[in-house]
């Protein structure tokens, strides 16, 4: 499994439009094969502060869907950004 999570910060002022901008790429994401989880979302403490979280059932399924990453109108948005990607050798249910 590979996990890619981290968070991304764009002008307080952009937040709202920039996460509106990435409701398509939720769905379509969601729709990929191997997706198990995607999700962008706003910090509820920092108003700039969008966090990242992804849950895939490999390699070749992030590659598939990632293609080139954001457009250029995205990344110009983006001031700063930590993601980062995991490998995950096993996991553990923390709910029954």
């Amino acid at each position: 499994m590979i996990i890619v999570s981290g968070h991304l910060t764009v002008a307080p002022e952009q937040r709202a439009a920039y996460l509106a901008d990435c409701v398509a790429v939720v769905r379509q994401a969601r729709a990929t094969a191997g997706c198990r989880e995607f999700a962008i979302c706003a910090d509820p403490l920092d108003p700039g502060r969008i966090v990242v979280f992804e849950r895939w059932d490999s390699r070749e399924a992030v590659e598939a869907f990632r293609g080139d990453g954001p457009g250029e109108e995205q990344q110009v948005a983006i001031l700063d950004a930590s993601v980062e990607e995991h490998e995950v050798a096993s996991t553990r249910s923390l709910t029954s």
